[in-house]
């Protein structure tokens, strides 16, 4: 199964991923060292993460998983580095 999937972290700042293979424990690609730089050493020590499917299909491309987790970083604008971590599409938001 093929899914696009919303990670929310602590501080409320999501991460909109694929994951191709459907497996549990996929938490996407998000840049680690972005995500670190808003938790304290202390904060680190207890954090959790919430992983939510926004879309599921087991019938179409890579490629059609691929716009569709763009159409979902739009739609959430999780490429706003005020909103979430993703770096790509560059947001008219992004420094």
């Amino acid at each position: 199964m093929k899914v696009i999937c919303k990670i929310t972290y602590p501080n409320g700042k999501i991460y909109i991923g694929n994951d191709l293979t459907g497996l549990l424990a996929n938490f996407g690609s998000a840049n680690s060292r972005l995500i670190e730089k808003d938790f304290t050493p202390a904060q680190r020590r207890d954090f959790s993460a919430r992983k939510a499917i926004l879309w599921e299909s087991g019938s179409v491309s890579d490629m059609e998983v691929n716009k569709k987790e763009v159409e979902f970083i739009h739609k959430y604008q999780s490429n706003d580095p005020a909103v979430g971590y993703n770096q790509w599409p560059k947001s008219k938001f992004a420094a």
